[in-house]
Formats: C-alpha cells, structure tokens, sequence
C-alpha cells in the first residue's frame, strides 16, 4: 500500500442492514459481498474494492447514520491520530490490529466528519471512487489541517450558489490531477459534515434508477462544466454517497 500513502486508500459501509446492502450495492455497483477472515467485503470480479460491516451499536446510541468509512493511508498511525486530536479531534474507539497487521484508528476531525487512519498493509481499493468531498462546518481551518498533515495541494476554486459559497479543489500532491473538493455546510445545517466518495459508473441514468428501485434517495444530480455528470444519493439504509459518470465522448 506505499503508493496509497496520505490518501483515501480504501472504503468500508457501516450498515444497519448487510444483507439489504449487499441487494443494493451488487444491482446499483455491480459489487458482490464475499465473508472473508477480515470480514465481508465488496468484489468487483476477484478485486476486493471495500468493505462492509455492521454499523456498531456505540455508534448508533450516539445518533451516527449509516455511512461510508473512508480510510487514509499514513505510515504513523498513532502520531497522525495525536495531531488531530491535539487540535480538537475525537477518538471514536481505539486503536486496533486487523486481519494482516495493519492497525487502524477512527476518529472524528475536529469539525465534525469521521475518518480512518490505517496502516501500510491493509488491503488498498484502486479505480471505484474518483472524487473525495468534504462538507464541514469550517472549510478554511478543515483545509489546513488535511492538507498540513497529509501534503495535500490545492488545485482550482469554483464559487457555487450563496448557501454553499466557495468550492476548493484539491490534489494529493503537486501537479497531480484534482481528486476531491471541500465546501462549508455550515449554512446548511440539515448536512452534516461528512466525507461524500463518489463511485464511477458507465450509465448513471440507469445507476440512479436502480437506486430509486432499491429504495435509495437520489438528492442533487448536476452537470459539471467538463461534461462530467455526478449525483448525490443515500441508500436504502440512509448512508450517503454519490455516482460519478464520465463525459460523453466526442
């Protein structure tokens, strides 16, 4: 996992339901769930791409949703989670040994969104989820803690409607292509902060019918200026994500 290191490395749904969510995932994704010794994870043919568990019942008494688990790969996971905390982040559990060595700690950013720092070791998840959002309460102090302790660079900015107000791109590192983008849901306090991963698909028409059929919500499609199509949707159990549909080719 080197060349995943301080970055999204790989994705876990916490569900209150496993088996819906397997129904859900293999029609709109076309992943199919397999019980492994690390736990159940998503395939993409023999391509473990994420995993999935059980929403814990600590995380549910505290009002948490179901939600997708996005996991940084960093080679220091215990001085990486002190820095967070020392600047107002929550521990959400210990840090554990998994399945292979790797060792993995949860934690809430000190605005509000939940993360994993894991370990070199653990499984990577390569070409499912091609953008990152950040919607947090504090965009400015959110950016400069991620892109101090991870080296992430700022790439371009749009402005979005008055409720949102400006959308900063980023890269994981110098002159690399932008991979996700972070916004202030603090106007909007129906969204919480929270990491959005967007999963690519060939036809998102027919991918955000599916969600609907399978009791999903599709909440914001949009056209981007690259022709590029992306929308934001939950699934049947309420975990937020969204689909990402490339440009049409000329």
């Amino acid at each position: 996992m080197n060349e995943a290191m301080a970055r999204f490395c790989w994705y876990e749904l916490r569900t209150t339901d496993t088996g819906a969510a397997q129904a859900f995932y293999a029609d709109v994704l076309g992943f199919q769930m397999r019980d492994t010794p690390g736990g159940s994870l998503f395939f993409r043919g023999d391509q473990a791409v994420a995993g999935c568990s059980p929403l814990p019942e600590r995380a549910a008494a505290r009002g948490a949703p179901a939600h997708w688990l996005g996991h940084i790969g960093v080679r220091d996971v215990e001085g990486l989670s002190r820095r967070i905390l020392a600047q107002g982040g929550e521990p959400l559990g210990p840090t554990r040994t998994l399945e292979g060595g790797a060792t993995r700690v949860i934690l809430r950013d000190p605005f509000g969104s939940v993360l994993a720092l894991v370990s070199p070791g653990h499984a990577a998840s390569t070409g499912v989820v091609v953008w990152h959002d950040l919607n947090t309460r504090d965009h400015a102090r959110a950016w400069a803690l991620y892109s101090e302790l991870f080296g992430w660079r700022a790439t371009e900015t749009e402005e979005l409607d008055p409720e949102f107000g400006l959308y900063a791109k980023f890269s994981w590192d110098e002159g690399g292509a932008s991979v996700g983008g972070m916004v202030s849901s603090a106007r909007l306090p129906h969204i919480h902060p929270h990491w959005l991963f967007a999963f690519h698909v060939e036809d998102l028409d027919e991918a955000l019918a599916k969600v609907n059929a399978r009791g999903g919500k599709v909440l914001a499609p949009r056209k981007l200026p690259s022709g590029e199509r992306i929308a934001a949707c939950e699934d049947a159990q309420g975990a937020a994500f969204a689909l990402h549909a490339s440009a049409p080719r000329a």
